[in-house]
């Protein structure tokens, strides 16, 4: 299922609007990796979830969309791209580290975030 962000929520709920850009399965994962630094396609397919290739193309296009990343090009043959956080990209951070905390505290045999994670993102 395509997902384009066309900038319409539900309500002017905050927690409603933001799930309608960021809520689905893969896009906190996304978020995460590049956060952790990774930012081309094949190191997103790396990542222990298994994203599908038509999944990645769709939540990277519809982020972009959505001002959270950018896609830079990085090679010309063939076309290659890479994709960085934004300024409203990267300021989902502390709601990622928010989620670890309560996940570490509350759902066993969940994963400690490295420490890089858990500090404060520079601007």
């Amino acid at each position: 299922m395509k997902r384009k962000f066309r900038g319409e929520f539900r309500s002017g709920c905050p927690i409603a609007s933001s799930l309608d850009l960021i809520g689905d399965t893969w896009s906190l994962v996304i978020l995460r990796d590049l956060i952790n630094g990774k930012t081309k396609f094949g190191q997103f397919l790396d990542s222990p979830e298994g994203i599908t290739t038509n999944v990645l193309t769709d939540r990277l296009s519809m982020m972009e969309e959505a001002g959270l990343v950018e896609r830079r090009k990085y090679q010309d043959k063939p076309r290659r791209y890479e994709y960085v956080l934004t300024a409203k990209g990267r300021d989902l951070h502390p709601v990622l580290q928010a989620y670890c905390r309560w996940a570490n505290k509350h759902i066993p045999g969940t994963w400690v975030p490295p420490a890089t994670f858990m500090r404060k993102m520079r601007a």
